[in-house]
Order: C-alpha cells, then structure tokens, then sequence
C-alpha cells in the first residue's frame, strides 16, 4: 500500500495542464464509447447542516490502463472563513487483480485540477469558430484558479481577466496570485454579477451557490458558459441556451441548474449532447448564431481515477509516496 501526499501530487501535476486535458479528454472517450463504470455518486449530508456534504464517487476506467477506485470528497463552505480550503479528498485505487487497495493518494489537488482541465476542455472545443481573448471567472477561489492556469494552456489567446466575488477582498488576493503566476494577464474587477457576465464571451462560474440566483440576459450573444458550480443558472435560461454536458443521467440529479430544468420541461429535449460523444464524433454540435452555450459537467469520477492512476505511475517512477506494509492481512499459510 502506497501513500501518495498533498505535496507529492502537486509536483507531479504543477507545469503538466496540457497532460492533464488530454488525460481528461481520453477519459471522456472512453465514457462515451462505453468503457467506462460510473455509478451514481452517493451524497452525504447532515441534518441542520445544510451546506455541508461528503460525496463518493465510485468509478472504473478501461482502455489500455484500466484503473478503478473510489474518491470521497467533502465540502464544507465555512472552511473558508477560517483560512482552509473549502474541499478535501482521497482517493483509493485499487488492484484489479485482487480487488486489494493498492494506492491512497490526496484527492484535493486531483479533484481541483480535473475539473479545471474539464472546463479548459470544453473552452477549446467549443470556441474553435472564434477564440475568445478574455474571460470573467464568477468565485475566486481554488476552482476558477485552476480552471485559469489550465485555460491559458490550451487558449494562449487570453490576456484579459474580469473578476467578481461577493468578497472584493478576494477577488483582490486572488489577482494578486495570479499577477505572479501569469505577469502578463490583465486583471479587472466588476462591481456587480451582471457587469461580470458581460465583460466577456466565457465565463466561468465555481461559486459555492445552493440555489440558482441568476440568468444569462446580462451575457454577449453566442458566448460560453462554463457552468462549474452548476447551481447558478436559473432552469429557465437553460431552457433558451445551447447545453453541452459530461454524462446527462448524472448531472440531472441532486436539484443542479440541469436537474430543474428537467423537472420543468418533463424532458432531457434541452441538452443538446455531452463532451464525449462530440469528442468521438457521436454528436455533431451545430451553434445557432448568437446563442449562448453553457457547459455543465457534473463532474464524473472515471476523471479522478484516471488524473490519479496516472499520478500513482508517476510516483512510482519517481519513488515518491510513503509505502506502509502490513496494512492488509497477510495470505494465508
């Protein structure tokens, strides 16, 4: 049994955001070719707490290095106020020789950067007719971070960033980060959520949100909505837009944007197709002219055990990780 640590995750991963699309993008495929297991997430949340919630997501990728596992990811928003991160995760691999776990490797920095690359993916894809050269990033937090830094991989184009947050102050820290990260962005705040979503043709929003408190009338005609936090959106502007998303059956659950507007319309008849089957040509997306298009993946766990199958090889490579034996029985006589 290996022990994968917060740190040695991020050494792998930090300087690899191209890696970790195309890691993204072929897990995508395999999910929409039928390689794939992915149940339903199991949702965990505790009465009188209302904000919090542990989810697991159990998964199994084939193809030519099949992976399977389990990620169990909490969020408890008021993290935040205290100084420390809003989610943590781990991840458990295991053999599937013997079923046995092999691997337990720290989940918040997979987690963070697979739904980054999903986003930059779904940016790429989806603007190939007109490049986008900024982008409003709704939430300042460590998802809209990463989603910038991967973003920036696979659209070098951008050079402007419009930020909003209900806490100008951390709008203002996260500039401050990324200005050293990426010297040459152009960073501006917006005043107001609907000044934010006109500033550019995507937007992303990773906010914290429960309930959806806004619709798209404020966005630029044909622009794209990475529709992160999935919880923003009023079902009612789904209803007029283009809508792309990871797997249909599991994002419309749990009362997301998507699930609402299922409940709505009686019907899935809104969504137009999900990444992979655009990936491997399953689906042909056609845009109507000045239509927004909004990006909703519920976030599959097939994704986490493919970002950490490829960090546990890594690790393995590097010697990295703390082994500790005799964490299973040992065979017997």
């Amino acid at each position: 049994m290996i022990v994968i640590r917060h740190a040695d995750v991020e050494s792998i991963l930090d300087g690899r955001e191209a890696d970790t699309v195309r890691t993204v993008a072929e897990a995508y495929r395999l999910h929409a070719s039928g390689q794939t297991a992915v149940p339903h997430s199991v949702f965990l949340r505790f009465p009188g707490h209302d904000r919090d919630r542990i989810i697991g997501l159990p998964a199994y990728r084939g193809g030519d290095r099949p992976v399977a596992g389990m990620k169990w990811i909490s969020s408890f928003p008021a993290n935040i106020e205290s100084g420390l991160q809003r989610a943590s995760a781990a991840i458990l691999l295991n053999s599937l020789a013997t079923g046995h776990p092999e691997a337990l490797v720290e989940g918040s920095v997979i987690s963070a950067r697979r739904t980054a690359a999903s986003a930059a993916l779904a940016a790429e894809l989806l603007t190939r007719d007109r490049r986008p050269t900024g982008v409003a990033l709704i939430g300042c937090g460590v998802i809209n971070h990463e989603i910038l830094r991967h973003l920036r991989a696979v659209l070098p184009e951008l050079t402007d960033v419009t930020l909003y947050d209900r806490a100008r102050p951390r709008a203002e820290e996260f500039a401050g980060r990324l200005a050293v990260e990426a010297p040459g962005l152009r960073f501006a705040y917006a005043d107001s959520l609907d000044e934010a979503l006109g500033a550019h043709p995507l937007i992303s929003f990773a906010t914290t949100a429960g309930v959806p408190h806004t619709g798209l009338d404020a966005v630029r005609p044909g622009s794209l909505v990475l529709h992160i936090s999935l919880r923003d959106l009023h079902p009612e502007a789904l209803l007029g837009a283009h809508n792309i998303v990871d797997d249909a059956d599991h994002v419309c659950r749990e009362r997301t944007s998507p699930h609402l507007a299922e409940q709505l319309t009686g019907n899935r008849d809104f969504i137009d197709a999900s990444i992979g089957q655009l990936l491997i040509g399953e689906r042909e997306f056609v845009r109507v002219p000045g239509r927004t298009t909004v990006f909703s993946p519920f976030g599959l766990g097939v994704l986490d055990m493919a970002l950490a199958a490829s960090v546990h090889d890594a690790a393995a490579a590097k010697g990295l990780g703390v082994r500790v034996d005799g964490f299973l029985p040992p065979p017997a006589a």
